[in-house]
């Protein structure tokens, strides 16, 4: 993997599908990626934290990741996400990924269980080790409870197929200096830092927010990039509204994604699995106003 981008540059974490009885629905999931490759994405992420993968099982994670893989892999980067709080789960997912093809793998720091730094190093090790596809670590200590130190991003850097960073500590100077320090590829992992990433080094997006504005994602990448700076910062101003409705509301994630989706008339419900619950009604009437202001309805 020796591009700068090693899965592309705009990426969600989309959400999984489920029908009204609760099970998984892979067409619904397959329309999902559909969509978001149709606008502006030339990645995906399945299976992560906005996939619902706590409350999902191992066989439903390869049904999903089959579906998308079969939807869309011959167009986007099919990163399927492989991180929990159990060594041998992980590896279990990460060899699943493996088989069925996919690109990446997302290895999260383990959660609840908060492991020493020498605990996490091990636990990704022995994900890492399992397989030979490309590794991203997903760096979110607001769930995890414990951040990747910068020793154990240098000891994981020296792993062949370690080759990039999803971050959400939100500290652009710590960034910095872990991709000067490591060359590791890095990802915003935070919809309201996406330009500041871009600014700081960053390659790309892993999003949430782009279940409903990859375009517009995509656009202002490539304004920054062509040295526009104050058209990305425009385009940024522009997609406030609604990164505040998916983002900056406590019932946000698979809930606020799947009802952009609905509003957006890709799914036909916005079902997740408890603990979530959807949102309500006052909650998607709040949603539709943010994206009514980013223009995205």
């Amino acid at each position: 993997m020796t591009s700068a981008a090693p899965f592309g540059t705009v990426l969600t974490a989309m959400a999984t599908a489920f029908r009204d009885d609760g099970s998984v629905d892979p067409e619904g999931t397959a329309r999902i990626a559909e969509h978001l490759v149709a606008h502006g994405h030339d990645g995906v992420v399945v299976s992560g934290t906005t996939g619902e993968s706590p409350t999902t099982s191992v066989a439903e994670a390869s049904a999903v990741l089959r579906a998308v893989i079969d939807a869309v892999g011959d167009r986007a980067k099919v990163v399927a996400g492989v991180g929990t709080n159990a060594t041998a789960h992980s590896v279990e997912l990460a060899r699943q990924a493996a088989q069925l093809g996919a690109d990446g793998l997302l290895l999260v720091t383990p959660y609840y269980s908060k492991p020493s730094q020498a605990g996490v190093l091990h636990h990704f090790r022995t994900v890492v080790e399992a397989t030979d596809v490309p590794v991203v670590l997903y760096d979110v200590p607001g769930r995890t409870g414990i951040a990747i130190a910068p020793d154990t991003y240098a000891r994981a850097a020296e792993w062949d197929t370690v080759v990039a960073v999803k971050d959400a500590v939100g500290d652009f100077a710590r960034g910095v200096r872990l991709m000067r320090d490591t060359g590791l590829a890095f990802y915003s992992g935070d919809d309201s830092a996406n330009l500041g990433w871009l600014a700081h080094g960053a390659v790309g997006f892993i999003s949430v927010a782009g279940h409903a504005c990859g375009d517009q994602l995509r656009r202002m990448a490539e304004e920054f990039h062509a040295g526009d700076h104050a058209a990305a910062l425009a385009t940024y101003r522009s997609l406030l509204p609604a990164i505040d409705a998916m983002m900056g509301v406590p019932n946000y994630g698979a809930t606020t994604a799947k009802a952009a989706l609905q509003l957006l008339g890709v799914l036909d419900n916005r079902n997740v699995r408890s603990p979530l619950v959807p949102l309500d009604e006052d909650e998607v009437a709040a949603l539709r106003a943010g994206l009514a202001a980013s223009h995205l309805l």
